[in-house]
């Protein structure tokens, strides 16, 4: 989904550029506004804009107004520290006050300060760029939820009619039971655990599938089916090495996050391909997921293939970048004629 243009950064930059240009500009605009007659005095000079002073303040105030937008109310204000914020922003403020007084005292040695009419002109601009940031803080943070809601509803629909249309190819299923036919003819005693394995895959797919999170013991199981049936669907006449270790760990995980990718290893790792291997390792280490799947490819038949039906790496890169954002590491390779693909990802 695009993002409406006021969010790109860019624009939020330039809006930011704009807003303290006019701000640093205001001691100069409002008297330009009452001395517009030359007879009424002398006229008001930008130099006063970029006087040492004025600069010094107002950089104080972009400093607090950042701060307090982008640091104190997401640590403290947004996780329920009200009080622990509200001393903050106390003693922030009377700093400030002190800071501006003296700031200004040093600029302007020859006259008299005031220190309460000082404090006053101080605390005025505290509470309005206070009032500022938050609101631009709390409406950052608005627009950003709903921008990632509205990406997770259309990610969902999308996905969803992937996995009912497309998550395990039609022709996948037309060999595995060919297989089975000719399993029964020969009374073999692959036939019953064959049987069992597709029917726990179809039930993964039809009722798991609808779960916002399995345990990985679960998404493993159903990995675990679609290779033995790979197997099964191409006896010898393929090498496949498979290496999971993640039973025992109970962890949380997206359903059917996996897949896509050993899906992908037996469409491009098969035909027109000179002793065909897959190698599919996956283990659990202090709650990172290390999952691993190499295979030999062709890349002139790898274009033709795309085309057929399955998820793809497209989308599962997607849903990756949604549901578990700064949470993954992705790394997809080709060497020597070796299609490689690593993710790391921080699990629940």
């Amino acid at each position: 989904m695009r993002n409406q243009w006021y969010t790109s950064k860019w624009a939020v930059i330039s809006l930011h550029v704009i807003a303290w240009l006019f701000w640093f500009s205001l001691p100069t605009l409002i008297p330009m506004l009452f001395h517009r007659d030359s007879d009424q005095g002398p006229r008001p000079s930008w130099d006063h804009v970029f006087n040492w002073t004025n600069l010094a303040v107002n950089g104080c105030w972009v400093v607090f107004f950042y701060l307090n937008a982008d640091f104190l109310i997401p640590k403290f204000f947004n996780k329920r520290k009200t009080w622990q914020y509200v001393s903050i922003l106390v003693g922030l403020g009377a700093f400030l006050v002190v800071l501006v007084s003296l700031i200004f005292q040093l600029g302007h040695p020859h006259k008299v300060v005031v220190f309460r009419r000082e404090s006053l002109f101080s605390v005025l601009p505290f509470i309005f760029l206070w009032s500022v940031s938050s609101a631009y803080r709390i409406i950052s943070d608005n627009v950003k939820m709903n921008q990632l809601i509205k990406d997770r509803e259309n990610e969902n629909l999308k996905t969803e009619l992937s996995f009912l249309r497309s998550q395990v190819s039609p022709h996948f299923l037309f060999n595995v039971l060919n297989n089975m036919v000719a399993l029964a003819r020969l009374k073999s005693d692959k036939l019953e655990p064959s049987l069992i394995k597709l029917s726990g895959l179809m039930r993964y797919m039809l009722y798991e599938s609808d779960e916002e999170k399995v345990p990985l013991s679960k998404e493993i199981e159903y990995v675990s089916s679609y290779i033995d049936l790979q197997k099964l669907r191409y006896g010898k006449d393929m090498q496949i090495n498979v290496n999971m270790d993640g039973q025992g760990e109970y962890h949380l995980i997206e359903p059917m996050l996996l897949i896509p990718f050993i899906e992908n290893a037996f469409k491009h790792g098969t035909g027109m391909i000179r002793q065909p291997e897959i190698d599919i390792s996956l283990e659990v280490n202090k709650g990172v997921l290390d999952f691993r799947v190499n295979n030999k490819y062709n890349g002139e038949s790898a274009e033709i293939k795309d085309k057929t039906s399955g998820i793809g790496l497209n989308n599962v890169i997607r849903r990756l970048n949604l549901l578990y954002d700064k949470k993954h590491i992705l790394t997809i390779d080709k060497e020597n004629g070796w299609f490689k693909i690593s993710l790391q990802l921080k699990l629940q």
